[in-house]
This record gives structure tokens, C-alpha cells and sequence, in this order.
């Protein structure tokens, strides 16, 4: 096993699901053949069939074990059945509770289970449910930030709530490098998880301008602006672009049901409308005004300047957290 590696991976670096699509095939698979592990963005409606097509187009990408991830909020029954049926090596769910019985439904098919939280309550249900890994999101996070505590605050306080258990604890919000990544194990964690540094390579399914803004910009916000009606409660970090400043104070009681069709755009097969507000991200199918469409991204967005291979991505985040470690010790 390589340097820090968890739940049977060569090292502690997780690839964060990216919405709506953005992290597929192309992606898990580049992430997964560099030893880290990658999660495919499952469809937030009952897809089975595209579910396994999912699974089998990364198969005949990587010979590597991945995974999967499903929003509990939105109908996952169907996708999640297809997850366990297909043996994948790692289940992520988030946004929502995933009692003891679906974690032991999980580990029958071999699967293991990541729970990302928000919160210490939270991280106390994961606990008590037996998953074999909690992904700690502070509120430096990009896309739908699920707590209200920063990153270094609330990390400490599930480790010491885990510390009796075997459960991984994975750090994630605004890491984007190795010194993120060493600061995490310094704290206690076991691994991290990166979104906005993986949305900026190569093989991110993401709008080739919504990438280039994510290297040309250095700030971000935390709002509700985006989707309120579709996933209403569900706040987000997102980059402080032009059209986002101008809409900032919009009226909570607005939201992008009765707005103006801005795109279009091809989901998991799905062809859709963009409407102005809608909290749906640019893929690389998305057309119409690319830069009045939300684009997620934590706080470390600013440290990122180029579009890369995935697979860069995590031989330089592991290289420079050993290189930080062995200096600091």
C-alpha cells in the first residue's frame, strides 16, 4: 500500500462527486488509475440502466476499484440497488441519513460506505450507522455546503467522537494541495477529499469556461441564490462572477421557476432547460449564456491556475504533502 492510503486505496485522496455530471467515466477512471479514489456523480431521478452504463463505461476505463455517490435527498432506491448489484468498491452518500440496515445492505454486497456530514450531530449518525468513513465538509466547501462550521473546528471534534471506532475520517472544504492535504493529517484525518481542484482538469465533464473561470478567479460565496425551488435548504459556495455580484440580494421570495430559459444542456442523457437561477452547473454539453449559469467552488479556488490531468493531481498533492511532512518532522 502507498503512502497514507485508506479503505484499500494506494493513498488518502478522494475525488469529490461533482454534480450534476461532471465527474464521470473519464474522470473517476484517470483518478482511479493514479491510485486515489473516484466517485461517480450518480443521476439525482431513478436511472438504473444509466446508472450501469455508468459503471461499465469506468470499467472499461480502469481496472482499479471506484465508486459512486448518491444525494439522499432526491429518489435513489433504483440507483443504489444498481451500486450493490454491481459490486462497487465505495458507496458516498450525503444530504440525508443512511441508517444502520442500508450500511449493513451495503457491506453484504462488499461495498463500503463513505458519509460526508456537516455537523458533529451528524457524524454521530454515520458512527452509530457503522460506515467505514466520514467525510467532514466544512463550510469552505464548494457546491451545496451542507453545515455551518468551518473546516478546522469541526474536524477535531469527530475525530475525538470516532477515536473509539475504525472509522476513517476523510477532511474536505477549500484543500486544494499537498499543504492541505498535510495540514489534514496533522490534524488526525486519514485522507482528503478535493472537488473544485478536480473539476479543473482534463477530464471533468465540466464546460471548458466554466473551467477556465475556476483558474482565473480567487473568490467565492456562500448563498441561496441558485435553485432554490428545485433543492430548496440547500445553500452553496459559488465564484463571485459578474452575473452572481448583480444577483446576490435577489428577493428571497424568487426563484428560478418563473425565470428565462438562459441554456440548454444534456444530463445523464436527459435533455434540459436552464433557467436563470437554476442551480445547475455547465457541463460540456451545456450551451446558451455560459458565464449567467452558477458555477460551484470552494475557497481554495484561488490556488488553482491550470487545467491538468487528473492523475497530476494526485501525484502532486501526495508529493507535496510528503515533501511538507518530512520537512516539518
Amino acid at each position: 500500500m502507498g503512502w497514507k492510503g485508506i479503505l484499500g486505496f494506494d493513498y488518502g485522496v478522494v475525488q469529490a462527486p461533482l454534480g450534476p455530471d461532471i465527474s464521470g467515466p473519464e474522470l473517476v477512471a484517470a483518478v482511479a488509475n493514479a491510485g486515489a479514489i473516484g466517485l461517480l456523480r450518480l443521476p439525482e431521478w431513478p436511472a438504473p440502466d444509466q446508472v450501469r452504463n455508468l459503471i461499465r463505461k469506468t470499467r472499461r476505463l480502469t481496472e482499479k476499484p471506484f465508486g459512486a455517490a448518491i444525494v439522499l435527498a432526491f429518489p435513489h432506491d433504483e440507483n443504489l440497488r444498481v451500486v450493490l448489484e454491481e459490486k462497487l468498491a465505495v458507496l458516498q452518500v450525503y444530504w440525508g441519513e443512511f441508517p444502520r440496515e442500508r450500511v449493513d445492505e451495503a457491506h453484504r454486497a462488499g461495498v463500503k460506505v463513505l458519509h460526508q456530514v456537516g455537523s458533529l450531530e451528524d457524524a454521530a449518525k454515520a458512527k452509530e450507522a457503522s460506515v467505514d468513513g466520514i467525510i467532514v465538509q466544512g463550510r469552505e466547501a464548494g457546491g451545496h455546503v451542507i453545515g455551518q462550521e468551518g473546516l478546522l473546528p469541526l474536524l477535531p471534534r469527530v475525530l475525538g467522537l470516532v477515536s473509539d471506532s475504525g472509522i476513517s475520517v476523510i477532511a474536505a472544504g477549500g484543500i486544494v494541495d499537498g499543504r492541505g492535504y498535510a495540514a489534514a493529517l496533522a490534524l488526525g484525518a486519514q485522507g482528503v477529499c478535493l472537488g473544485t481542484r478536480f473539476l479543473a482538469t482534463e477530464e471533468s465533464f465540466a464546460h471548458p469556461l466554466y473551467k477556465k473561470r475556476i483558474t482565473e478567479m480567487n473568490c467565492t460565496d456562500y448563498t441561496n441564490v441558485f435553485g432554490r425551488a428545485r433543492w430548496p435548504g440547500a445553500p452553496q459556495r459559488v465564484l463571485k462572477t459578474t452575473f452572481y455580484d448583480q444577483w446576490k440580494n435577489l428577493p428571497d421570495q424568487e426563484t428560478e421557476e418563473n425565470q428565462p430559459i438562459i441554456g440548454h444542456t444534456i444530463i445523464h442523457g436527459v435533455h434540459r432547460d436552464i433557467r436563470r437561477f437554476a442551480g445547475t452547473v455547465p457541463n460540456a454539453t451545456t450551451t446558451g449564456d455560459i458565464d449567467s449559469m452558477v458555477m460551484y467552488a470552494g475557497q481554495g479556488v484561488g490556488l488553482i491556475t491550470e487545467i491538468i490531468p487528473a492523475s497530476e493531481v494526485v501525484n502532486r498533492i501526495v508529493a507535496e504533502a510528503q515533501h511538507v511532512i518530512r520537512k516539518a518532522f
